[in-house]
């Protein structure tokens, strides 16, 4: 059977707090919403069903995989929807203490499909008393994870690992034909970073790049960027939700995946070079 030629994939954008009962409502609300306008793939962001400080706070209110009230509640959403959904991200409690920032992806039928763990930390001193050090409270994911769906395949990963160009030429060559990039960017990087690395991460690889996101203000004072995007794999903007939440849709047109690989093919090279040499 031939995979259908377009679909319609639709990204939330969420100003999560840390009330995870509300959270998951709100995001739940959304997704209904996208897919009775029509959406065959709906994608949530990072960190969807909790927005929470501090590594107490964080794993004080993790939950382990088989307890997750978020994944629980998106399971029977995706089942109840008919729909493939995206979990943006859940902190998953591991043993030892420590937190998966994990996304998972979900059937029509409500089964986990696939489920990626957050590889890159985001361990930075942005100056001005802003300061994220992830590492203290999540362990970083070793593997990277692609998933099929019926219009093609999809590469997972969270926010951060945005900055990492090789993981998304990895699942490209890996057979990706889309990427997800979940993300709760923080405003200042947001503004400098955001729009022209998501278009590069799309053009380098020749993949659509579905990226929902976080906006406005959240505990601890956090401010995330918004501007959850749709890009198809010329680089160019098909949606953009701006810094309101809301829900953005675009159809997908699979075949531009091919076309924009056979005018610049370069990913698929691996030019084989010396050591770097020292001056």
């Amino acid at each position: 059977m031939s995979k259908p030629a377009t679909f319609k994939a639709a990204c939330l954008q969420v100003n999560a707090s840390t009330d995870m009962a509300d959270n998951i409502a709100v995001a739940s609300d959304m997704a209904r919403r996208a897919a009775k306008d029509g959406a065959d793939l709906v994608l949530m962001p990072e960190n969807v069903s909790m927005m929470e400080w501090g590594r107490f706070n964080v794993t004080a209110k993790a939950m382990t995989e088989e307890r997750h009230a978020a994944l629980i509640a998106f399971r029977a959403l995706a089942k109840d929807l008919g729909v493939w959904l995206h979990c943006g991200s859940l902190a998953v409690l591991l043993p030892g203490g420590k937190v998966a920032n994990r996304s998972y992806v979900l059937g029509p039928d409500g089964a986990v499909a696939a489920h990626y763990d957050k590889i890159h930390m985001f361990d930075v001193d942005l100056g001005n008393g802003e300061r994220y050090m992830e590492s203290g409270t999540f362990a970083a994911g070793t593997q990277a994870v692609a998933v099929g769906l019926p219009w093609g395949c999809l590469g997972l990963t969270i926010c951060y690992d945005l900055r990492f160009p090789h993981l998304f030429r990895h699942l490209a060559q890996a057979g990706a034909d889309f990427l997800t990039v979940p993300a709760a960017f923080t405003s200042g990087t947001g503004e400098a970073h955001w729009h022209v690395l998501l278009r590069a991460r799309a053009i380098e690889t020749g993949c659509f790049v579905f990226a929902p996101a976080q906006t406005g203000i959240h505990a601890g004072d956090r401010k995330t960027f918004g501007h959850a995007l749709i890009i198809n794999p010329w680089g160019e903007i098909l949606a953009d939700a701006g810094t309101e939440p809301g829900i953005i849709i675009a159809t997908i047109d699979v075949a531009e995946v091919a076309r924009a690989r056979a005018r610049i093919p370069a990913f698929r090279l691996n030019a084989a070079f010396s050591p770097v040499v020292r001056g």
